[in-house]
């Protein structure tokens, strides 16, 4: 039986008369890579938004490692085990790259609030034990040579990068990416790809992301589930997702699935197409 870290029973929100998200029910498996695609305006992000406390359903709830989530506030999921990025960059503004690690990283904090104004021997061998550790991270995405620069001015991968890189210094068990190859070119989209597996492997942490790059969803996600107009239509294995008619109607439309048409997805060398029968053909 598979190891269930998150789960949604029934999830509903509305605003106003608008029924954003219904009937939300998943399971992700501990230790996976899972993605939740979807047409603009599917209910996505708002579904990351319940999960991690923005927003309180109408109806349902979210369990984690066996724990009711749904009344509990952003700050204490993230104490839980489940941090995220967002689809456009929050870093911290005039920070350094060090800094914006070492801000996430005090969510862990064990000396007393009262040890920091008082510059106590306590808090000073904590800070030391999170300036190394986050320079253990920023090792880890690449970014440690960049500690001292001012995070909003690096490059636009590099800062997608280090929003990732501080969501780990909360220490997760859960890491929910919204459109983390947004803006990336088609290298830099590759070179995502296997980072998201680095850092599953390397930290030991379940991934949930939203993307809309569907060479990057195919090329390392090992289950997906498909959001429309607020509801669950489909899930699978990429190959399985590819070929469903639903999800080719939600995408491309009726005309789509009567014609034939799939998600038409390259490899990572760019090399082949993969048809909605799972079978490749030559570009």
């Amino acid at each position: 039986m598979a190891d269930t870290i998150l789960k949604t029973e029934d999830v509903m929100i509305k605003f106003g008369g608008l029924t954003a998200v219904s009937g939300f029910t998943i399971e992700v498996e501990r230790g996976s890579i899972t993605s939740l695609i979807g047409p603009n305006g599917a209910g996505k992000t708002t579904c990351f938004n319940i999960i991690t406390g923005f927003y309180k359903p109408t109806s349902g709830r979210v369990i984690f490692d066996g724990e009711d989530i749904t009344p509990l506030e952003p700050h204490i999921v993230c104490k839980t085990g489940i941090a995220r990025t967002f689809q456009n960059i929050r870093l911290f503004t005039g920070g350094t790259v060090l800094q914006n690690v070492m801000t996430a990283c005090w969510v862990r904090q064990k000396a007393p609030w009262w040890s920091a104004p008082l510059y106590l021997p306590i808090f000073r061998r904590e800070e030391r034990e999170i300036r190394e550790r986050s320079m253990e991270l920023l090792e880890a995405v690449g970014l440690d040579k960049l500690a001292g620069e001012i995070a909003t001015g690096l490059p636009y991968g590099a800062q997608r990068r280090l929003e990732i890189a501080r969501a780990l210094a909360t220490g997760p068990k859960l890491l929910l990416l919204d459109e983390p190859a947004a803006g990336m070119n088609p290298q830099e989209s590759q070179e995502l790809m296997d980072f998201i597996r680095s850092i599953r492997d390397r930290f030991k942490v379940t991934i949930l992301m939203i993307e809309h790059d569907m060479k990057v969803v195919m090329g390392v996600s090992e289950w997906i589930r498909v959001l429309d107009y607020g509801q669950l239509i489909a899930e699978g294995t990429p190959a399985e997702i590819r070929a469903n008619p639903k999800v080719i109607e939600a995408y491309l439309g009726k005309e789509a699935v009567a014609g034939g048409e799939g998600i038409r997805v390259p490899d990572p060398e760019g090399n082949l197409e993969t048809t909605p029968d799972g079978e490749a053909e030559e570009k």
